[in-house]
């Protein structure tokens, strides 16, 4: 949890006592539901067919999406949700065939691709196609048909062959996007920006309870159903609450301009929870129930590939994508297979318990596969998308201080064997991609971080969210604190919006874009700090 969520905290305490009964009451069905493996694609078909030339009203009220680029494909992603915000979302339990077009165009003359899909009642109607066949970094477009209903048409990028000398690539990252805290009005100036793909570090959704108001919203022209008004805890809810956010015309905007890869932090499940171990200490066999249904509709709902389908509680996040001999990107999941937090999670000062060398963020197996990627990386930059605060961060001057044992400030062995292993593997350009908490840094990763003088490891360019904690400040209360306590730390900024990272032969470029507010809709985007890194000479400075 960050310094920046304690309203996080007000709703939890309101919905706890509720939640937990509701947990409680989970029926054996919707366990086996959680956990089922006779899926379609595992050799158990859905037996019945329904005609979708009988779906009434549109069924495309979720929008389209795209993803994890390869050189010769694209995820394509759609959900038919012909009512949305009731269970079940309109649709008949039986499986309806939607079919796809991939064109060169956005009128459709000049088709690269088509097929048929299944929409199947298992997976909440969402429809995931791999097509194949696609020329490397590329745009493409594409939409998706339903009987008589056409999707909104997306537009898409290939990533370039891996051997590709590509002069540059510019990325967008984002994260943390409470809808009960205001407008996704970033995400409509993301769609605007010239990308090759974007970046979702964690907090897509939040388990929190939303008002019939929608919250910070305050809407007087609608009235969201009682439904939304609890926290999430079994399937059915979170598919619904997916169902809420994904009807945000300006995320469906983002979505349908950009080719997006995903990663989840804690709140796509329940609040800095770590492994199996649940916020409020729940049993594991319980908690793990509600993180079956969490992982299975964040699946269902992102445009994510077969081998990141969960299988129960389980499912395998981290995956590399290459962009040509430019860039190579490692993304992590911090949250499934981390240590607890020490002393009892949020901010502590560092002993024997954080410092335990036992501790991971990673989990071994991934941390083994991310330093073994490095090795064989011949990419200028290697890139790490990731979810908590890579560097450390002071809450205080002098020796007194306090750092989160959420970030990996609570898993400092863990740090320092990444770090190691960057360092063995010859990583001379490390770029640290980081969502979290809620507000823009700009930060130099020392090798020791006990030692300010000792040298940049990488560098950090972590974004404030898009909605969560509302419209934010320029300097938060805390900025003369944490710019004097880290040197390390070149920007400090608490408004809302995203950063966009411009990569070349030569510099790693950050722009930090921010919006005046969340809280009313329509707020221009502005370029708040912009920072470089020279290959080769890793540190940020002013650009």
């Amino acid at each position: 949890m960050t310094q920046h969520a304690a309203h996080d905290q007000e709703i939890r305490a309101a919905a706890a006592h509720v939640g937990r009964r509701r947990f409680l009451t989970v029926t054996g069905a919707a366990a086996a539901l959680a956990f089922a493996t006779n899926l379609p694609g595992g050799g158990v078909a859905y037996a019945t067919e329904a005609d979708a030339r009988k779906i009434s009203d549109n069924p495309f009220t979720l929008g389209v999406a795209s993803g994890d680029p390869l050189p010769g494909s694209v995820v394509l992603w759609t959900r038919l949700a012909p009512r949305p915000y009731e269970p079940g979302n309109g649709m008949p339990d039986a499986r309806v065939t939607v079919r796809w077009e991939v064109a060169y165009d956005e009128h459709f003359k000049r088709l690269a691709g088509q097929g048929r899909a299944d929409a199947h009642p298992e997976f909440n109607h969402s429809v995931h196609i791999e097509p194949t066949g696609l020329a490397p970094d590329r745009v493409y477009y594409y939409r998706f048909r339903a009987g008589d209903w056409i999707s909104p048409v997306g537009r898409t990028r290939t990533a370039p062959s891996r051997s590709a000398r590509i002069n540059d690539l510019k990325l967008g990252a984002v994260s943390c996007q409470a809808y009960h805290d205001g407008y996704f009005t970033a995400y409509r100036h993301l769609a605007q920006e010239d990308l090759d793909v974007v970046f979702h570090l964690g907090d897509y959704l939040y388990e929190y309870p939303v008002t019939a108001a929608g919250g910070a919203r305050a809407y007087t022209d609608r009235t969201l159903p009682s439904l939304f008004n609890r926290e999430t805890v079994t399937l059915e809810d979170y598919r619904l609450r997916y169902a809420l956010y994904k009807s945000d015309p300006d995320l469906q905007a983002a979505h349908a301009a950009h080719p997006f890869i995903v990663t989840w932090d804690d709140h796509e499940v329940e609040n800095n929870y770590a492994a199996e171990i649940s916020e409020g200490n729940l049993p594991p066999a319980e908690f793990l129930v509600r993180r079956a249904a969490a992982y299975r509709a964040y699946w269902e709902n992102q445009p994510l590939r077969s081998p990141q389908r969960p299988q129960g509680s389980d499912a395998r996040l981290y995956r590399r994508v290459q962009y040509g001999r430019l860039a190579q990107f490692d993304i992590l999941d911090t949250r499934q297979y981390r240590s607890d937090q020490a002393y009892g999670d949020g901010w502590h000062a560092p002993g024997p318990e954080s410092a335990d060398p036992r501790r991971t963020l990673t989990g071994a197996t991934q941390e083994r596969w991310l330093i073994d990627g490095w090795r064989e990386s011949t990419a200028r930059w290697n890139v790490l998308p990731q979810q908590v605060t890579f560097s450390e961060r002071r809450d205080a001057t002098g020796d007194a201080y306090r750092v989160s044992m959420d970030a990996w400030d609570g898993y400092p062995a863990s740090r320092e064997r990444v770090l190691a292993g960057a360092e063995s593997a010859g990583v001379d350009n490390l770029v640290v991609l980081t969502g979290d908490v809620h507000v823009h840094y700009a930060l130099d990763i020392k090798r020791d971080v006990k030692d300010p003088g000792s040298r940049n490891a990488g560098v950090e360019f972590v974004t404030t969210s898009i909605a969560s904690g509302k419209d934010g400040a320029d300097k938060p209360a805390n900025w003369d604190t944490y710019m004097a306590a880290n040197p390390h730390m070149k920007f400090y900024n608490g408004r809302r919006g995203y950063v966009t990272v411009t990569l070349d032969q030569d510099t790693a470029r950050g722009d930090y874009r921010t919006v005046s507010a969340v809280t009313t809709q329509g707020a221009p985007i502005a370029t708040a700090a912009s920072f470089v890194s020279e290959a080769g000479d890793p540190g940020l400075k002013p650009a």
